[in-house]
């Protein structure tokens, strides 16, 4: 009686699921790059999470770039105290400190190749309302109400 081999790898002529789109992998690889750079840091902490965040909003497409360019304007004028940083690849905004947690970050649309950009936040950010509060809010334009309601948002996520 023949024994039975077991077989490396995937069986012939089918193809391996991708679980991640494209965008997620290059999300989730400048995630681990922005993890190696804080590591490695010596210097001040705010000029080199800054340059980060600029050299992310350098590389968007220019109507996401002028988006991000406001809103980082924006929260940095509303919350003085966080700390300019990058978040998977995208602007971002943290507490101070060597492990500082991330509050809010703008998502743009060309990031993912959706219909609109996000500012969300992270569950350190105290947004807490009842039961049920919104994490991250579709951003279509830039009016002043959206800007005020923006500032409004990161000071109270940064408590």
């Amino acid at each position: 009686m023949p024994t039975k081999q077991a077989t490396k790898g995937r069986k012939p002529g089918r193809k391996s699921e991708n679980l991640w789109t494209d965008e997620e992998r290059a999300a989730a690889q400048a995630a681990v790059q922005e993890r190696q750079a804080a590591s490695r840091r010596t210097g001040d902490e705010r000029a080199d999470g800054l340059q980060e965040l600029r050299n992310s909003i350098a590389k968007m497409p220019a109507d996401d770039r002028a988006m991000a360019e406001r809103i980082h304007e924006i929260v940095s004028a509303a919350v003085p105290a966080l700390v300019a940083k990058t978040y998977y690849g995208m602007p971002a905004y943290a507490t101070e400190g060597k492990n500082g947690k991330v509050i809010c970050f703008f998502k743009p649309k060309s990031k993912f190749k959706v219909r609109y950009s996000t500012f969300g936040f992270q569950p350190d950010a105290r947004l807490d309302e009842g039961d049920m509060w919104p994490t991250e809010f579709a951003v279509t334009a830039l009016t002043s109400a959206v800007e005020k309601r923006i500032a409004d948002l990161a000071r109270k996520g940064a408590g």
